[in-house]
């Protein structure tokens, strides 16, 4: 049985790929399976990401009470 992978486990990995596929020094066959496996990490690092956003979208209030909290984006 396969261990999960930590978060940043998958970052670590991704980028590793990244830089892999950068370089160019690789047969397509082997740019098609590492391009594969990046796509894989990065649909499972944003489903992560979405659980930890839902997770703390609400702040606990001084009396348990729960408040929606959101962080405005400024450009």
């Amino acid at each position: 049985m396969e261990k999960k992978k930590k978060f940043e486990e998958k970052l670590k990995e991704l980028e590793k790929i990244v830089e892999e596929l950068e370089k160019g020094d690789i047969d397509l066959d082997s740019s098609i399976e590492k391009y594969t496996k990046a796509m894989k990490l990065v649909k499972e690092c944003d489903t992560e990401l979405k659980k930890v956003e839902e997770q703390i979208s609400k702040i606990v209030l001084e009396n348990n009470e729960t408040k929606d909290f959101s962080i405005e984006e400024t450009e």
